[in-house]
């Protein structure tokens, strides 16, 4: 069963937050999470393909899945 564990949990919960700039996000990512911010995206993108994760939170997976959908399409 495709469950979601506590850190993925705290994941999903952290991008759901707003954020002034990038550089106040990437330090609260290093010391919430204990996570570098490379390794927050990874994980965060991986989040965004599981059923569990959109279970968990539709809207917020919808919009993030827009979001790095029309990323990849300007590329």
């Amino acid at each position: 069963m495709d469950e979601l564990t506590r850190r993925d949990r705290a994941v999903l919960a952290f991008e759901a937050r707003q954020w002034r700039t990038r550089g106040a996000k990437d330090a609260a990512i290093r010391e919430e999470l204990d996570l570098s911010p490379t390794r927050y995206t990874q994980l965060l993108n991986a989040l965004l393909d599981r059923e569990a994760a959109l279970a968990f939170d539709p809207v917020l997976v919808n919009r993030l899945r827009r979001i790095r959908d029309e990323k990849r399409a300007r590329r």
